[in-house]
């Protein structure tokens, strides 16, 4: 722990830092990067986020950012910077994600000293290389600089643990030959084989995401910390064991929550910065205008897609359970070059005011909003957080990935979820019966009175966390000081 782990770190040696990210171009690597850039502008640092021109069409017309215009953020500075990533927008190995990663590698090892460079000779030098999964060069890159380098990782310590215990074969997963066989991981509960990171599983329709993933396990001893977005309280045991074995981690979460110090009279609203693909629709009036917990929100996030005769049940669900709701119907993403989902005839007419159907959604402020009852999700990271952080119960309705154990935590673990799904390796559609049994009970009776007590519980630990003083704050500074430290030995 650095000596000033207790306060803020030095703001005259923070001045002078330029922390250069660099993200994979997805919404949910976006995300949690431009919060943690976020959290050290307020720091005062000089920040820029760097992603391939891909995202950055749409950051760009969703929330009007002039590229490489830095923007005051707290006490510092944030800017963005789109780059060519070799291939035109319709080139036709952009959906074959184990190319693109290739290409995004050749292309980002020649251009990222490049940019570096160019910071260097505006008088910008850059202090530290931050980096997401899919891209694990960039801490090679950061090396052969000597810039030092730190990771986020933006899923839980229990997949990261479950990667690293793959990926290093310390424990049986399942096989071929044994393709149902639980997984115990130390410190966590027996994970059975549909409740692993499902990439891991020899099933998987996606392996080329478990390679994505995995390239970061080979490349874990250059960064100098993991920052996570968990914090101490919530995966306790399981961060301290990895912590032990592995690379020093860093709990920083929930990203979602500004850090509150204690001598803030006015915490920086940075809120003015977003990095959304898609322009949120208005429902915050509509959200007025409904009792307190009352709605159910559900959101599948900007990539799950399900198939159109699932999206017909949750919306007979829906009609017959007679809850208020509002759901996000997203057009599919280009790359999956699927239907746009239609609801069924005179659904909308039936309805009337106690549903609103929007594109995309200003997510935590409709889990912060008194009236939400609870958050229908498919379990992403980043939504698993705000859900803890808003204190919002949730119906698990993961797909794959990172969701199925997200989901497990969520129900059997942090108690604050009941599950309509199992994820897409069950291949089932959920019936509309199904939908408005876990709809009702979620909004009321005992059941949701439970878990909206432990929902409020985590809400607190969170919050606790972010303050002065708590694990996450203390990680914050710690990470800054070193940063410093590092910078400090270098020049």
């Amino acid at each position: 722990m650095g000596s000033l782990s207790h306060h803020e770190p030095n703001h005259a040696t923070v001045k002078n830092m330029h922390i250069f990210m660099v993200s994979f171009p997805g919404q949910g690597h976006i995300t949690p990067l431009l919060r943690l850039g976020k959290r050290l502008a307020n720091f005062g640092m000089f920040i820029s986020i760097a992603t391939p021109e891909l995202a950055g069409v749409s950051i760009k017309k969703a929330n009007a950012i002039t590229d490489d215009e830095p923007t005051p953020c707290g006490r510092g500075m944030i800017r963005f910077e789109f780059f060519d990533d070799g291939w035109d927008f319709n080139h036709p190995n952009r959906d074959d994600i184990d190319s693109y990663i290739a290409q995004l590698e050749r292309v980002g090892r020649e251009i990222l000293p490049q940019m570096i460079q160019r910071q260097a000779e505006k008088g910008r030098p850059v202090s530290c290389l931050i980096n997401n999964p899919f891209i694990p060069w960039v801490s090679d890159v950061a090396e052969s600089l000597g810039i030092p380098s730190a990771m986020l990782w933006v899923q839980s310590c229990t997949c990261f643990s479950a990667y690293y215990h793959y990926f290093n074969r310390l424990v049986p997963f399942p096989s071929e030959e044994e393709p149902e066989i639980d997984v115990q991981l130390p410190h966590v509960p027996l994970l059975k084989h549909d409740e692993i990171p499902s990439f891991l599983h020899p099933s998987t329709p996606y392996p080329f995401l478990r390679r994505a993933i995995l390239g970061q396990f080979k490349n874990l001893s250059k960064p100098c910390c993991i920052l996570m977005d968990t914090f101490q309280e919530l995966e306790h045991e399981t961060i301290e064991y990895m912590s032990k074995i592995g690379r020093p981690i860093k709990t920083i979460g929930p990203l979602c929550n500004e850090l509150k110090s204690n001598n803030d009279t006015t915490p920086p609203d940075s809120n003015a910065i977003r990095a959304d693909f898609y322009a949120p629709d208005s429902c915050l009036e509509w959200l007025d205008s409904k009792p307190p917990h009352s709605v159910v929100y559900i959101s599948f996030g900007s990539i799950v897609y399900l198939k159109q005769e699932q999206v017909d049940e949750i919306a007979h669900g829906l009609l017959s359970s007679e809850v208020s709701f509002l759901w996000v119907v997203r057009p599919p993403a280009k790359e999956l070059k699927a239907e746009t989902h239609v609801l069924p005839g005179g659904f909308l007419e039936k309805v009337g005011d106690r549903g609103k159907i929007v594109e995309w959604s200003p997510q935590e402020k409709v889990l912060e909003h008194p009236s939400t009852a609870c958050f229908v999700t498919h379990c992403g990271w980043n939504s698993t957080m705000e859900a803890l952080a808003s204190g919002v119960p949730v119906v698990a309705f993961p797909q794959w990935g990172d969701q199925v154990t997200n989901a497990k935590f969520m129900v059997d673990v942090f108690k604050v979820g009941i599950r309509l799904c199992r994820g897409e390796a069950e291949v089932r559609i959920v019936p509309r019966e199904e939908v408005e049994k876990c709809f009702r009970a979620a909004t009321s009776g005992p059941e949701a009175a439970e878990m909206k007590q432990n929902a409020v519980k985590w809400k607190k630990a969170a919050a606790a966390a972010v303050v002065e003083g708590g694990s996450s704050y203390k990680n914050m500074c710690d990470f800054v000081d070193e940063v410093a430290r590092l910078v400090a030995t270098k020049s």
